[in-house]
């Protein structure tokens, strides 16, 4: 009896160790592509993610690291020099080269998931109209855009349709720094159309 008790017990706790570790990898699942690694907790991403872009020549690098809990960039590999027109100081704004670019957490791959949802409008295919348009927006310093507004228009309906997707990209924007500060900049997002070639 006494043994028989003592197995029942044991194999219960090992169920229920079983059941707790089931339960804890249902809950934070790794998440690992091309682009992008890091872990999601029911369905949010959670922790510390790193985010990849590859050079020229294949080798594949880390982009940006980003800490989800935190809410903060730890990382980001800096690009080309930039020019940005940026608001200085109150009511004054200037052309700048910021220590840190306007980014869009997870950069250009992360983002295309968004600008890749335009729906090339019928009259632009009927008049056979290709370009780009650009979409201008204000940056905020907590990362929010607002003031969306087209730059560069091509017709057809495709500013429209430009204008439409990107109002649709969340606001996952790190804002641009300059010095210690983050400033708010004016951002412009090109939008390419493109007819498939026969």
């Amino acid at each position: 009896m006494f043994i028989s008790t003592r197995y029942c017990i044991c194999t219960f706790l090992l169920f229920l160790s079983c059941l707790f570790i089931s339960q804890l990898a249902d809950a934070q699942k790794l998440r690992e592509t091309r682009f992008e690694k890091g872990f999601i907790d029911k369905g949010q991403k959670t922790g510390i993610w790193e985010y990849y872009g590859y050079t020229l020549s294949g080798e594949k690098v880390v982009l940006q690291r980003y800490d989800y809990d935190k809410q903060k960039l730890l990382y980001f590999r800096p690009g080309p020099d930039v020019t940005c027109h940026a608001e200085v100081s109150p009511g004054k704004w200037s052309y700048v080269h910021p220590d840190q670019p306007p980014l869009f957490v997870g950069g250009d791959a992360t983002l295309s998931q968004y600008t890749t949802q335009l729906n090339y409008p019928q009259a632009a295919i009927s008049r056979n109209i290709q370009g780009k348009v650009v979409v201008g927006f204000l940056i905020d310093t907590l990362g929010h855009t607002s003031n969306h507004h087209l730059v560069q228009r091509i017709g057809g309906g495709c500013d429209e349709e430009a204008l439409r997707v990107a109002q649709l990209v969340p606001n996952q924007w790190i804002p641009a720094r300059v010095g210690h500060r983050a400033v708010p900049v004016e951002y412009e997002l090109p939008l390419n159309f493109r007819l498939a070639q026969p």
